[in-house]
């Protein structure tokens, strides 16, 4: 309550923006003890699902320009957890690929974020956190986000 005896607004968009400031926070602590960004996570995790892709279309996917690529891509590549391969279709192009060395780093953030999704959800049971999965979802879709790409990206 503030000094008038009122509430503080409490909006779906106020909550939705507190909780995912916390909640991403915590995340960079936890993944900082690897070593790592929540960007450097993102990246890893998007090369993983599709190894061999090009720098070009992770930046579609992530909305930014090539170049954009190149510079969260090189410190990756400098930790030895990602390396570029000429592709072999089109020589001008590069594919990206986890290096052996990601793969047990890849073991340990997976480790991390269930244990950080168990913790921002704690307070949930196995239904409500379906059903707020759900709707989260539902909201993402109807803003035009991407599914599984941060917005964080294009700054």
């Amino acid at each position: 309550m503030t000094g008038s005896g009122k509430r503080p607004p409490m909006g779906a968009a106020f909550l939705l923006a507190q909780l995912g400031a916390h909640a991403a926070n915590r995340f960079a602590e936890r993944i900082a003890e690897l070593g790592l960004s929540p960007s450097d996570v993102g990246l890893l995790r998007m090369i993983a699902a599709r190894p061999g892709r090009s720098q070009q279309s992770l930046a579609a996917d992530l909305g930014v320009v090539p170049s954009r690529v190149t510079a969260l891509i090189d410190p990756l590549d400098r930790a030895g957890l990602v390396e570029r391969r000429r592709s072999t279709g089109d020589r001008r192009n590069y594919e990206l690929h986890l290096t052996a060395e990601a793969a047990g780093v890849m073991d340990q953030i997976m480790r991390t974020a269930i244990a950080h999704e168990a913790d921002i959800t704690g307070a949930l049971d196995t239904g409500q956190r379906t059903q707020l999965v759900a709707l989260l979802e539902l909201i993402a879709a109807d803003q035009g986000l991407t599914p599984g790409v941060h917005p964080g990206y294009r700054r």
